[in-house]
């Protein structure tokens, strides 16, 4: 089907603002949509795609468009158009942008140069490449650079088992898959809409990457307990630890943003769990917090982190960070860890986590963490992991890959606080 030829000048327009790199481009993009609502869903969705595989793609497609004559965005835009819906669908080009089009899609990126094929920024590339060599990060940025499948997480509380869901999603028709290591997780290969899915409306299914299940098992939050998700945003773990929890005890949801609480509270209601109890702080040492103060047995830290793990949904992500940002983040990950540290009780477990794939955001903080507070020890993950009846081989630390395990790129330790030395 042929796209209207309006439909470059409205990808050209909102890359344009995308580029700049001043927000998240899924907000560009919203805030686009709203402010030409002419636009069909076909059309939106065409528009949104294109966008996203230029991110993916933008160091391959750059170099690219610097071939051509004419104006570069305009390029970029059909480079992206024609990525996502075929050079045969784009109408109102000239003879000459359509050959230079047919040319430039033909060429084998097998060949190009493996940092440009990398699409990474160059910082983040030699990263890799000092880590892992040039083979394996060449494999990692591949698999970070692919669309994300759809991960569904059922929820436990509402008494249906997963293979019961995957029967109901079967009629709608939605063929999903059981995900290979969290025992509620469900995989959508490919991206349907499940907002009007009774399923979803009632609070069966919660969209949750297998990953993210999995931080929210390692917890091993029990019955009747106090819990804290320390970072919570707009509650995906929350939710998980919860249903853990079998709607006992109770579970606070902390997190500085109003607005990023206010996301969970649909969610909450959804879910049909009642002790969840969402609370706004000022900072990690408001006083909210110190009245908890060894009183919890178990706190998650979801810290504020690059979000290097999942540029599989978030492209524009590995294009607006850099090293001075992520540094800023490392002094900011010390101190919610130090302050999170101060709830825990006597035997009481700590889980530090990212959706990052740096050390420097994962081990280092660890390392000086533990270093500083002699009060609590390393739980190995591969303990912990047995525990939690979960497949998967690791060592001291949970580090999960998307070209080793398909899921977002997630770093997580189990800290336990020592119980006293009896004499």
């Amino acid at each position: 089907m042929r796209l209207p030829p309006a439909l470059v000048g409205h990808t050209e327009e909102v890359l344009r603002e995308i580029l700049r790199f001043t927000g998240p481009a899924d907000m560009v993009l919203s805030r686009y949509f709203r402010d030409h609502q002419r636009l069909g869903s076909r059309e939106r969705g065409v528009i949104a795609e294109s966008i996203y595989g230029l991110l993916r793609n933008k160091s391959v497609f750059t170099s690219f468009s610097e071939s051509g004559s004419g104006a570069s965005m305009r390029r970029l835009a059909l480079l992206g158009l024609a990525d996502a819906a075929g050079i045969d669908s784009l109408c109102g080009l000239t003879e000459e942008e359509t050959g230079w089009l047919q040319r430039v899609m033909e060429i084998d990126r097998a060949h190009l140069p493996v940092s440009l094929q990398s699409n990474l920024p160059t910082w983040l590339w030699e990263k890799f490449v000092e880590k892992m060599g040039e083979t394996e990060a060449l494999v990692l940025a591949q698999a970070l650079n692919a669309p994300a499948p759809l991960d569904l997480r059922v929820n436990s509380i509402k008494g249906s088992s997963r293979e019961e869901v995957i029967a109901s999603l079967a009629l709608a028709p939605i063929v999903a898959e059981p995900t290979p290591y969290s025992a509620l997780g469900l995989r959508i290969k490919k991206k349907p809409s499940i907002q009007n899915l009774p399923l979803f409306q009632d609070g069966t299914i919660e969209v949750q990457d297998e990953g993210s299940q999995l931080l929210a098992q390692l917890v091993g939050a029990k019955r009747g307990e106090m819990v804290a998700d320390f970072c919570a945003g707009a509650g995906g773990k929350t939710l998980a630890l919860g249903a853990s929890m079998r709607n006992t005890g109770r579970l606070y949801a902390f997190d500085i943003s109003e607005k990023r609480l206010a996301k969970l509270k649909p969610r909450l209601a959804r879910s049909g769990l009642s002790n969840v109890h969402p609370v706004v702080i000022a900072h990690e040492r408001d006083a909210k917090i110190k009245r908890l103060a060894g009183k919890l047995d178990r706190v998650l830290v979801d810290a504020p982190c690059s979000g290097l793990g999942t540029l599989r949904r978030n492209p524009d992500v590995k294009w607006r960070q850099n090293l001075v940002g992520i540094a800023e983040l490392n002094v900011k990950q010390t101190a919610i860890l130090d302050s999170a540290a101060r709830l825990v009780k006597s035997g009481g477990r700590l889980v530090y986590a990212t959706c990052s794939v740096l050390e420097e955001e994962n081990e280092a903080i660890v390392s000086a963490f533990i270093a500083a507070h002699p009060d609590f020890t390393l739980v190995p993950m591969s303990q912990v992991l047995a525990e939690q009846k979960i497949d998967l081989e690791m060592g001291d630390y949970l580090k999960l890959m998307p070209h080793l395990h398909q899921t977002d790129g997630f770093f997580a330790a189990v800290l336990e606080r020592n119980k006293p030395q009896v004499a």
